[in-house]
């Protein structure tokens, strides 16, 4: 399905009746909907699932016409809500989905009441630079002043990561100033109840952002999924969704 939001034509998958109670699900970086199937399949006996595409995700969704902030992700969150005319919804968020989804829940208002959170191995905890990672940093700002313009794209396009390297121009400043911006200090912000899923050998957020996001939310628990990564839901598909149903349905 395709709904307009703020010029952008959005494509989502929905499950589910439109009279039950409302889920949506936000994916992570670049990860298209159908990604997320397991959940929409999970909770549909008893929900209305919608999982869109976010703009320059999935393919389905144009990208947004110049490079979004947080602020900008967060404020097209609200928009689709809005266009879906939904007034009261669960969210569930994955990686950069939930980043979204903690930036949200500190706005001073909203035209929604969230009944429940669900963030599942959710970035938006920032970690200091390893010495590696600092070394690499000097010599590139070090570098760029001698170098040219498509010398410096050659770099980053060699060393930057999987991610940036498979984003468009528009996309890859997206995900620089997404990830640039540390949420720590507004997790207390997040203040609906939160149930954190986590694949105990995430590298990507580790299983201590995890713990940290359970100690400074008001209302938050932590279920680890043993052995999985990032991508527990894949990983661990039927631990995940046990969790999921004892928590939802």
């Amino acid at each position: 399905m395709t709904i307009q939001v703020n010029d952008i034509p959005t494509y989502y998958d929905e499950y589910g009746s439109l009279d039950s109670p409302a889920v949506l699900v936000l994916a992570g970086w670049m990860a298209k909907a159908s990604l997320y199937r397991i959940i929409g399949d999970t909770l549909a006996p008893k929900y209305r699932v919608i999982i869109p595409d976010m703009p320059g995700f999935g393919g389905d969704t144009p990208e947004p016409d110049k490079p979004w902030d947080l602020n900008d992700f967060v404020d097209y969150t609200v928009s689709l809500i809005k266009a879906l005319d939904i007034r009261s919804l669960v969210l569930i968020g994955h990686s950069f989905g939930g980043r979204i989804i903690i930036k949200m829940m500190n706005k001073d208002s909203l035209p929604f009441d969230t009944k429940r959170i669900i963030l599942i191995d959710a970035a938006g905890i920032r970690h200091p630079l390893s010495p590696k990672d600092l070394r690499r940093q000097k010599m590139f700002k070090l570098a760029k002043h001698f170098m040219s313009e498509k010398m410096v794209e050659h770099y980053k396009e060699t060393h930057g990561s999987a991610d940036y390297r498979a984003a468009s121009p528009v996309m890859r400043e997206c995900m620089v100033k997404a990830i640039n911006e540390d949420l720590t200090p507004v997790l207390s912000g997040v203040t609906p109840e939160t149930l954190l899923i986590w694949g105990t050998e995430d590298t990507a957020t580790p299983l201590s952002d995890g713990e940290k996001m359970e100690q400074s939310m008001p209302d938050a628990g932590l279920a680890k999924i043993p052995g999985a990564g990032h991508f527990c839901f894949a990983d661990e598909p039927a631990i995940f969704r046990n969790i999921l149903t004892s928590y939802m349905l």
